[in-house]
């Protein structure tokens, strides 16, 4: 799940945000956490607990664009916390807009988590959703964003002023073992815009990255191309062992037997989100939020 993560002391300022999460999340009447189980959803859950115990539940969803292992890591992960903690069904492969990939798809699976979250707040006994956005997510093209603010989810990292270096650093301090994790994004989110999502593709991957872990790597992407061609990231330190033999044919011949019919390995190495570079830029302009994060009015909550 992550290395064990040794007590730090936080500076001054970073204290001062730590305290501005708790109460950011103190003040509300009860939060559902949108929890996938990566560090920055981690970090609200662990704070929500804190702040409001029995008044905070986890709330994880599960469908074929979800690692096996990334679900169970967050069953273990809000165990750890003591966070209640529920696993929903989500159904975003029924929707045509969602498995077509333009570039749009994020904004149908955060729409799509965000009505199944908010039809269970009754039941919950919460009335509020909260996700696990920070403040280096607004320099990236994040159309979940937008279906955020449309069901009126709160931001708490960005609110009390997170980026990604507070979050690791706050985690590492909570003794949270995932507080040098690398991001897991999703599965659907290693198929390049135009390549149709499917159950299949999705399995197809989690199996391949699976092959690179098992080779030793922590950080890796298997981006699923038309034709379908993999390109395999690695980080550029570990290039010349995954393009030479032995690694090279045991990869290949790994990943043919997936199914995959062209196997590539990325000369620019591991590169976070870089399919975004595919979405057009019409796109990139539909679902671009400019107005600020801020915490809603108290007659929008």
């Amino acid at each position: 799940m992550g290395t064990e993560a040794h007590a730090i002391e936080l500076s001054a300022e970073l204290d001062a945000k730590r305290e501005a999460l708790l109460a950011t999340l103190g003040a509300m009447p009860g939060v559902a956490v949108a929890f996938s189980g990566g560090i920055d959803s981690t970090v609200v859950a662990k704070a929500a607990h804190l702040a409001l115990g029995a008044r905070a539940v986890a709330v994880t969803a599960d469908s074929p664009s979800v690692a096996r292992t990334e679900l169970r890591d967050a069953r273990e992960l809000a165990k750890l916390i003591g966070i209640r903690h529920v696993v929903v069904r989500t159904d975003e492969f029924r929707n045509p807009d969602y498995t077509k990939n333009d570039g749009s798809r994020c904004y149908h699976c955060k729409t799509e988590l965000y009505t199944t979250v908010e039809s269970l707040l009754p039941e919950l006994e919460v009335s509020l959703i909260a996700s696990g956005a920070n403040l280096d997510d607004l320099g990236d093209y994040r159309p979940g964003l937008l279906a955020a603010a449309e069901h009126s989810v709160r931001h708490p990292l960005q609110e009390a002023g997170f980026t990604k270096a507070d979050v690791r650093a706050l985690a590492q301090f909570w003794g949270l073992p995932t507080w040098d994790k690398p991001a897991a994004p999703c599965l659907s989110s290693r198929m390049a815009p135009g390549v149709a999502v499917t159950p299949e593709r999705t399995r197809r991957v989690e199996e391949a990255e699976a092959v690179l872990r098992s080779l030793g790597l922590r950080e890796c992407r298997v981006r699923y191309h038309e034709g379908d061609l993999a390109r395999v990231e690695v980080p550029v330190s570990e290039l010349p062992t995954f393009a030479a033999d032995p690694v090279r044919g045991e990869l290949a011949r790994a990943l043919h037997g997936l199914g995959f019919k062209f196997v590539t390995i990325d000369l620019d190495g591991f590169r976070s989100g870089n399919l975004n570079e595919l979405v057009p830029i019409e796109l990139k302009l539909r679902y671009r939020r400019d107005e600020p994060t801020q915490a809603p009015a108290a007659d929008e909550l």
